[in-house]
């Protein structure tokens, strides 16, 4: 936070491309690349997701940081010794100054880290998930959704930009405001970008089509954290995700869909944001609440059709190491 400045995102990645072709210097392979990712953070959420959607655990592993960090970089203190088990190091941050000893800007998940090199090859979390979705299709489970398909990508574009504009960094813009004027614009800019995709969504199971696509992961992982951290944390309380009904109930949905909720780990996500943002929660104390037995409630949306997976299937069972632990998913409803 910036005392009388609004919230801006630094948007300079890393923005060298894995293609099937190779063009940029990194062919896509399977074994090759490492996902780097925290289960805290929204941005790193939507390529767990689509990972697990498109069943590319085989050929792309998977490091998980903790939900904390300091100003270095996300750490590997999930793991034994803390140290990422197949990069060998204890920080993300190694794998930035390997590429670049110099390297200036934030480190950021999700990155995908070149394992015989230990350097990243990018951090460009929107460029990430749509390679996954068309660079990497040799690898795609059998039964894998199309989860960018060709048809619709100009819609799915236009609704994902609106997303992340208005929605995705809205709440920080709400979050992370320097000043009161700053904050009631990003209040209402953010409650009016709900309003209308709430309005998108009232006779459409989905946003775009009538099957799962990049669009509804993106919106998602926001969603998922709103009454968690957005409403309380970051003074997004004009109404609770549980008080917009048909944003609850399409979250809902989602959420029991395989690769959404499985992936959800509530108790991280609040140990982030409370934590790490001493700037507007010096005291570091993490809530309690809220009770999370809700996620797993009816949502009613089969009525409105569709097909989460199109011609597709649900991905299968989540992988022995990537389980959320216990208790800090939904709780049973």
């Amino acid at each position: 936070m910036t005392p009388g400045a609004g919230y801006e995102r630094d948007t300079r990645y890393l923005t060298d491309r894995i293609t099937a072709d190779g063009a940029e210097g990194w062919p896509v392979e399977a074994g090759r690349y490492r996902l780097v990712v925290s289960r805290a953070c929204p941005w790193a959420s939507r390529a767990v997701i689509v990972r697990r959607l498109l069943g590319l655990e085989d050929a792309l592993s998977m490091g998980i940081c903790g939900p904390t960090h300091d100003e270095r970089s996300w750490t590997f203190d999930l793991d034994p010794g803390g140290v990422d088990p197949v990069l060998g190091i204890p920080r993300l941050q190694d794998a930035f100054l390997a590429r670049d000893p110099h390297y200036p800007r934030g480190i950021t998940v999700p990155a995908i880290v070149d394992v015989p090199s230990g350097k990243v090859v990018t951090n460009d979390f929107a460029q990430i998930t749509l390679d996954l979705e068309t660079q990497w299709t040799a690898f795609h489970r059998e039964g894998a959704p199309d989860l960018y398909p060709q048809a619709l990508r100009d819609e799915i574009d236009a609704v994902s930009g609106e997303i992340y504009r208005e929605i995705n960094n809205g709440v920080y813009r709400c979050g992370f405001a320097g000043s009161q004027e700053q904050y009631d614009r990003a209040y209402t800019r953010l409650f009016d970008a709900l309003d209308r995709v709430s309005g998108r969504l009232a006779d459409r199971r989905y946003l775009v089509g009538d099957t799962i696509t990049e669009a509804d992961v993106r919106l998602f992982t926001t969603l998922v954290r709103f009454d968690a951290v957005y409403h309380g944390h970051f003074k997004c309380n004009r109404s609770k995700l549980t008080e917009m009904p048909v944003l609850w109930a399409y979250a809902r949905d989602l959420f029991q869909t395989p690769g959404f909720g499985d992936t959800v780990d509530f108790v991280q996500i609040k140990q982030h944001y409370y934590e790490v943002h001493r700037d507007i929660n010096p005291s570091g104390i993490v809530p309690r609440g809220p009770q999370t037995h809700g996620w797993l409630t009816a949502h009613g949306r089969e009525a409105l059709g569709g097909r989460p997976f199109g011609d597709g299937t649900p991905p299968g069972p989540v992988r022995d190491g990537e389980v959320v632990p216990a208790g800090h998913g939904a709780a049973p409803a």
